[in-house]
């Protein structure tokens, strides 16, 4: 059973604005209050979070080591074949059990503190000079190892995605994430078998929540990225459409290209900077493949907390995201192909995988944006963020032209939060 902990009341300066969704207090990306009860509320509250891909633990002792919220966690396989999961911190004094990023072939975790032991599903198996010395010293008879062991988390796998979390009251993951959410995951998992072609951490300098709310909102994409409407990769009168669960907190977001159609004229009206004189040295960056066969380009897919699920062309990765503090983030980026890819395939991911990340020719921007963000509302933690484009409800929509799903974010944050 998860430790239940106790969760204080939330202070009356946090109630919500009466506007609802269309309104969010910036105090929630300053106060060490706001991040606190995240960390309890959310990150050990009923929800699921992304831990590893199954193909990262292949054999029995593989493992690797990650984050919920601010929470060390071990993922790893057992000799069983099974995947478990549990708190990075040993129940005598709270030191790291493990202090590396991933490794094969463990048969146990030892503290490097006072060498207390676990198995590879996080039970305490061994405590030195536990009978003590020469008859001196040592535990009392009244302990017992079974009573002292770290955390450990359910666990939930799709479509070679492993997720775990700390509370008992969290439903199925299907249920969790709901038919279509589920079937975004499928349709660019499914039956597939994943091969990291590389993965690293961005450092962001904001509140996690920004990113968050940045990978939710299709309606900056083809202004703030360039890159997207130069080369006509992204824009919003393609044909494509957003959906939000019922919950609100997790989406799809999704773009179409039509080659057919006529040259969009609706940035020059809106005299944003659409036109450009910048052409690609090498255009076989673009040219991809029909992955998919239903003509889809771009699929950016969340789950509630800190999950992204990304195609954009060719280029397929996971991102994580994990709290740092009230003004700094990691972006965890693992880039995959596919074991049956041919080898022009995986050249052409590669060469996408330039598309993204902190110097990617689409995403650059989004790694300083929360910045810019987070600095600009620096003295205005009295003031609040306005999210009225396409309404003011969290429900799908044909139109891209939306923050619906961003006040879906907020819905389920609402909601987890007690706010």
């Amino acid at each position: 059973m998860a430790e239940q902990q106790t969760i204080p009341k939330q202070c009356h300066e946090q109630a919500w604005p009466v506007e609802g969704l269309t309104r969010v207090p910036y105090r929630v990306f300053q106060t060490e209050e706001s991040y606190r009860t995240e960390q309890q509320r959310i990150f050990h509250g009923p929800s699921w979070h992304y831990l590893a891909l199954e193909v990262e633990l292949p054999e029995p002792g593989d493992f690797r080591t990650t984050k919920i919220g601010d929470t060390p966690v071990i993922v790893t396989r057992d000799s069983d074949g099974e995947i478990y999961a549990f708190e990075n911190r040993c129940a005598h004094r709270g030191s790291l059990i493990c202090l590396d990023t991933q490794g094969k072939g463990k048969k146990d975790f030892s503290c490097v503190y006072h060498a207390w032991t676990y198995d590879r599903q996080g039970n305490l198996t061994g405590v030195a000079f536990k009978d003590g010395v020469k008859g001196k010293g040592g535990m009392p008879d009244t302990f017992r190892m079974q009573d002292h062991r770290p955390r450990k988390l359910r666990i939930a796998l799709l479509h070679g995605l492993i997720f775990g979390s700390f509370s008992e009251d969290v439903p199925p993951i299907e249920d969790y994430l709901g038919e279509e959410i589920s079937s975004g995951i499928e349709r660019v998992l499914g039956g597939r078998t994943p091969v990291v072609l590389g993965r690293f951490t961005q450092v962001l300098p904001n509140n996690w929540k920004l990113y968050m709310e940045n990978v939710k909102d299709s309606y900056h994409a083809s202004i703030l990225h360039l890159f997207f409407t130069t080369f006509e990769l992204n824009t919003l009168s393609q044909k494509g459409a957003i959906i939000v669960d019922e919950s609100g907190g997790h989406h799809v977001s999704y773009s179409a290209i039509d080659r057919e159609a006529q040259k969009d004229l609706e940035y020059a009206k809106q005299q944003i900077r659409s036109e450009s004189e910048y052409k690609l040295a090498d255009p076989s960056l673009l040219q991809g493949f029909d992955e998919y066969h239903d003509g889809v380009t771009l699929q950016i897919l969340s789950v509630f907390p800190t999950f992204v699920l990304q195609q954009i062309q060719n280029a397929i990765a996971v991102r994580q995201i994990v709290p740092r503090a009230i003004d700094k983030t990691d972006l965890n980026w693992t880039y995959i192909g596919f074991t049956d890819d041919t080898p022009e395939q995986r050249l052409t991911r590669i060469k996408q995988g330039n598309l993204v990340g902190p110097a990617g020719y689409v995403s650059m921007e989004d790694g300083c944006v929360g910045g810019f963000v987070q600095r600009g509302i620096a003295g205005a933690s009295g003031q609040e963020a306005v999210l009225e484009m396409g309404g003011s409800q969290a429900q799908s929509s044909e139109s891209r032209v939306t923050e619906a799903s961003v006040r879906g974010f907020w819905k389920a944050y609402r909601s987890n939060m007690g706010l």
